[in-house]
């Protein structure tokens, strides 16, 4: 048949061909397909206790308002989450917990990657476990690795089930490149790429079928409308998730999106999670209690911070009882972690 010769082609052709193994593209799985059509994810908060442990009950308020503003995924554990200076324990519980409260009305992205391929992995199984229907997964920061390694080293993530993932050269010190993205793209398991390079690089993926999320909020718009990208996985949607929802599920709207550039540049004027950190402290969203090495945003910023937001509306915020406000140097604190208190 027509069928079996076609077949056989391939197999021929994967014989005679040098280097490894030629791989088949398996078709991607319907869980994969879902998530490729989720257009804000929010990168979200974890907040903390006075003793420094996680504050679930706040957690729980500030997920609560993202799902009430349209927001379709959660990034938990993520570089805003803080998952770097979560324990493992910490950090799968965080995704359980999440999954258990929250699961029938939003997705689960768990940010299980990292530098160790083997930890990764262990901890992408056990992401799934405890109930994620996505992970995150970042290249070999710090050590690097070759092509061939930054490929290994995702797939040993992906066979556990859908992923997406982190291009940030500015935290990695090493471009996935699209030649990588190519390697991978048929997995059955990947969802696409969170990425940090910009509009000429969304644009290049996109154009060959590869789903995209912008992880830079100020270029998300444009991102979005122009470059091909799915969506964005969003810092700023912490404070505004309805507006971020607007940006991304309504008709281009540059007004809008110029009214938000002054918020993005404060946010990330101080290496992120800072800004986001500090601003959900002062809306009363989270006690004021940072794990170092984080450390407030500066009185000087606080104070601006409060006239940005009255600018863009304050009833698009979340808040607790007394509402946004500057607070003093002295009302914030540092902890290690919940074992030091």
């Amino acid at each position: 048949s027509h069928l079996a010769a076609a077949t056989l082609s391939l197999e021929l052709a994967c014989i005679m061909t040098v280097g490894p193994p030629c791989k088949q593209a398996k078709m991607a799985t319907q869980k994969t397909l879902e998530l490729r059509k989720l257009r804000l994810m929010t990168a979200i908060k974890t907040p903390y206790t006075a003793d420094g442990n996680v504050d679930l009950p706040a957690f729980d308020r500030i997920v609560e308002h993202q799902i009430a503003n349209g927001v379709e995924a959660l990034i938990v554990g993520g570089t805003t989450g803080e998952g770097h200076l979560l324990s493992w324990e910490e950090h799968l519980f965080l995704i359980a917990h999440t999954k258990a409260m929250f699961g029938s009305k939003i997705a689960i992205v768990g940010n299980t990657g990292g530098m160790c391929t083997a930890e990764a992995a262990v901890a992408t199984r056990k992401g799934f476990a405890a109930g994620m229907d996505c992970s995150l997964l970042i290249n070999p920061y710090y050590g690097k690795t070759s092509a061939k390694g930054i490929v290994m080293h995702l797939e040993s993530g992906l066979k556990y089930g859908p992923g997406i993932i982190y291009n940030v050269p500015g935290r990695t010190g090493q471009d996935i490149k699209p030649e990588i993205i190519m390697e991978i793209k048929d997995h059955e398991h990947f969802v696409g790429v969170k990425e940090c390079m910009g509009h000429e690089r969304i644009k290049l993926l996109s154009d060959q079928g590869v789903a995209c999320w912008s992880g830079n909020d100020e270029q998300c718009h444009l991102s979005r409308h122009v470059h091909g990208a799915v969506g964005v996985i969003s810092v700023t949607s912490n404070i505004v998730p309805g507006l971020m929802y607007k940006l991304m599920h309504g008709s281009r709207d540059d007004e809008l999106d110029s009214k938000l550039q002054p918020l993005y540049k404060w946010l990330f004027t101080e290496p992120n999670p800072i800004g986001v950190n500090t601003l959900l402290m002062q809306l009363g969203m989270a006690e004021p209690v940072f794990r170092l090495p984080y450390t407030f945003a500066s009185k000087e910023m606080r104070e601006e911070s409060v006239q940005l937001l009255k600018s863009i509306g304050l009833q698009h915020c979340p808040a607790g009882p007394n509402g946004l406000q500057v607070l003093a140097d002295s009302d914030f604190k540092h902890v290690l972690n919940g074992d030091d208190a």
